[in-house]
């Protein structure tokens, strides 16, 4: 079993990431050009409770198998590893069934009551068996992460992509003509077929790669598995708490719009395209930045939990600080992009500039977000789930409250969920910040944020610069495509020389 270095694992996660958000986008591209704004607002729509769900089936086991697997494998452990896929295995599957009940049951007060659409019912439904085959996914995933092994989730993660863009082609274009419920039903049809080609391919790897038979000897290990089930529940159910948070508030967001916006005066097919405006077409661009983030957040958790065991303090602070240093670095570029060339990205990408103001508005505060990503997996890999998951709770009330008193305002309208979001981000991230200080002292020195600071003024001002000097149209690919790689390359020098990337973390690269 191939291990990888915490810098090495990143990158191999962040390479995965981004050949998956690029194909990510090209699918999003051809949903949106063939389903439009209305179809994009029902797939947003449906897509919370099936998250809810995914939520429930998994419990916050795959963070909980990453660490004792880390921690049985240290100590070769492999009966103990064979008994945490077993009863997470068992847990997971059981889950899933009951919430995939749950939703069939529930779909039809949810599509036509809350969510005020009953067109919402189709790809709601079309969607339930996705939910055994992620739950399953999840606790191999959380194997060979616990072993330190990116490889397989990083192939599976672009197979998945691959399948998905294919089958959306032939199942969006041929369900389009029969209504826009049908064409967004057939893109969650391709989203499972996805789904089912990466489990497939991690299980072959599984095998290949195993030490131990999971078939053997299943019930005497599920017998004497309550010490294991006590281990990773420690984990699990905190962090699940906390994850159900997130899956609440997702589902709760589109109704909570939904009814705010028809409160202000706003007819539900204007609210259903002004949403998907929103969560279509800005959110997916200011999330772009995240496949980096959340692939430090995931070689972050074995890496701090091996520190923290060893009572590495100082080791622990500068994989949090490092990690925060490159989840700012990837944002930075990304918010000075979507600020400055929102309507011409918009305009290449979907053929709208609809969501020019959401991004304008919601990208300086989503730096806030790039960092929570790290923070989060710290307090996880700290044995602080608790404390991360009333952080969130905290936060959600805070944004719905302010959703709440905008979005029911007629003159702000969609803009007050846009803003809503932007404070739940920002409000969560400090509390984190808080919360980490609090329990082992850290911070971040005054000296980074001024870097911080600088650097993003110096990229906007290069932007700015490269703008006036290279004038151009929407229609002018060439020359938004020079300006960009102009702006990257002096990007890049601003990194290097305010040391946000160091020669001694390139050096680690090729350590193994």
């Amino acid at each position: 079993m191939t291990k990888q270095n915490f810098l090495k694992g990143t990158i191999i996660l962040i390479i995965a990431g981004m050949i998956t958000r690029f194909l990510g986008f090209i699918n999003r591209i051809v949903v949106a050009r063939i389903m439009g704004e209305e179809g994009i607002g029902l797939y947003n729509m449906a897509l919370p409770t099936l998250f809810l769900m995914y939520t429930i089936s998994q419990i916050g086991l795959p963070i909980a198998i990453a660490k004792r697997v880390a921690e049985a494998d240290a100590r070769n452990d492999q009966p103990r590893i064979k008994q945490i896929l077993i009863i997470s295995l068992s847990i997971t599957i059981s889950l899933s069934i009951l919430s995939s009940i749950l939703m069939f049951s529930l779909i039809p007060y949810i599509s036509t009551y809350l969510l005020t659409d009953d067109r919402v019912f189709y790809p709601m439904m079309a969607i339930i068996p996705i939910i055994p085959i992620s739950a399953v996914g999840a606790v191999i995933r959380g194997y060979f992460q616990g072993k330190q092994n990116m490889k397989p989730q990083s192939y599976a993660q672009v197979i998945e992509q691959i399948v998905r863009i294919t089958f959306v082609l032939l199942l969006v274009t041929w369900l389009a003509p029969y209504g826009i419920e049908f064409a967004a039903s057939g893109a969650m049809v391709a989203v499972i077929i996805g789904e089912a080609a990466s489990l497939f391919f991690m299980l072959r790897m599984f095998q290949l790669k195993k030490r131990i038979k999971l078939r053997k000897n299943v019930y005497s290990y599920i017998k004497t598995g309550r010490d294991t089930l006590r281990q990773l529940f420690s984990i699990a159910l905190p962090s699940t708490a906390s994850r159900m948070i997130n899956s609440i508030a997702n589902f709760l967001e589109p109704i909570l719009v939904a009814q705010s916006l028809a409160f202000a005066g706003f007819q539900a097919t204007v609210a259903t395209k002004q949403y998907g405006a929103l969560t279509g077409y800005a959110l997916p661009l200011l999330f772009l930045p995240t496949f980096i983030t959340h692939s430090l957040a995931v070689a972050l958790v074995p890496n701090i939990s091996e520190a923290e065991a060893k009572q590495h303090k100082k080791l622990v602070h500068y994989r949090i600080h490092q990690a925060i240093r490159l989840s700012f670095a990837s944002g930075a570029i990304a918010t000075v992009l979507l600020t400055l060339f929102a309507d011409f990205i918009l305009q290449n990408m979907y053929g709208s500039t609809s969501a020019s103001l959401f991004l304008k508005i919601m990208a300086p505060c989503f730096l806030f977000m790039y960092i929570q990503y790290p923070l989060n997996a710290a307090l996880q890999a700290l044995d602080l789930a608790k404390q991360a998951m009333w952080n969130s709770i905290c936060a959600t009330i805070i944004k719905f409250v302010v959703l709440l008193c905008l979005a029911t305002n007629p003159q702000i309208g969609i803009y007050g969920a846009a803003i809503a979001m932007c404070a739940g981000v920002m409000i969560g991230t400090i509390f984190h910040l808080v919360t980490l200080f609090r329990k082992i002292r850290f911070y971040i020195p005054i000296k980074m944020i001024l870097k911080m600071i600088i650097l993003i003024g110096l990229t906007f001002w290069m932007g700015l610069l490269l703008t006036r000097i290279f004038p151009f149209q929407s229609t002018d690919i060439l020359t938004f495509i020079l300006i960009i790689l102009l702006l990257f390359i002096s990007y890049i020098i601003f990194l290097f020389g305010m040391q946000f990337i160091s020669k001694d973390e390139l050096q680690q690269l090729r350590k193994k």
